[in-house]
């Protein structure tokens, strides 16, 4: 496993809005970047990473909420509801955040790392990770849902609470 560099916006932004295409061949290539999307997520203090966010127009997608990797090949949102507000970052978009409006309740349909599909449910934070990432995928970055950017004065609030714990 190997810790991938993450592209950002400021150097990156034409190849962050390509339009990623499907996995068609799940070997050990498939599997290898997989492995280091969980540990560059990890390593980033992330909760979702899109591959080509590491540089790699493929639909692929590692989520980590703190109950576990989930890995996404080919994902897409089957049913969504509701509407939230929460607090949106990115790992491509360094020191940024905004309140964004997303769906409260996502229903992803997947494709394992050996090709077989499955469904999970998501509420909360997982509907609004699993929407940032698979909007990665299609070179959508999570500034198109903001409703307001935080200011200077509340990032170092947050900074400062979270140094506090």
């Amino acid at each position: 496993m190997a810790i991938r560099n993450i592209l950002t916006e400021s150097n990156d932004s034409e190849f962050l809005s390509k339009k990623c295409r499907p996995v068609e061949k799940f070997d050990e290539r498939l599997a290898s970047l997989l492995d280091d999307m969980a540990e560059t997520l990890h390593q980033a203090n992330g909760v979702g990473l899109a591959a080509i966010q590491v540089g790699v127009l493929r639909r692929v997608v590692v989520i980590d909420i703190g109950d576990g990797v989930k890995e996404l090949v080919n994902p897409v949102i089957v049913e969504q509801s509701g509407e939230q507000e929460s607090l949106e970052g990115c790992l491509s978009i360094p020191g940024k955040w905004g309140i964004t409006k997303r769906p409260k309740h996502v229903k992803v349909r997947a494709q394992d790392r050996h090709g077989n599909w499955f469904e999970y449910e998501g509420d909360d934070l997982l509907a609004t990770v699993s929407c940032h990432e698979i909007d990665h995928l299609d070179g959508v970055l999570f500034l198109k849902h903001v409703v307001r950017m935080l200011t200077e004065e509340e990032l170092e609030k947050m900074s400062s609470k979270s140094e506090d714990q």
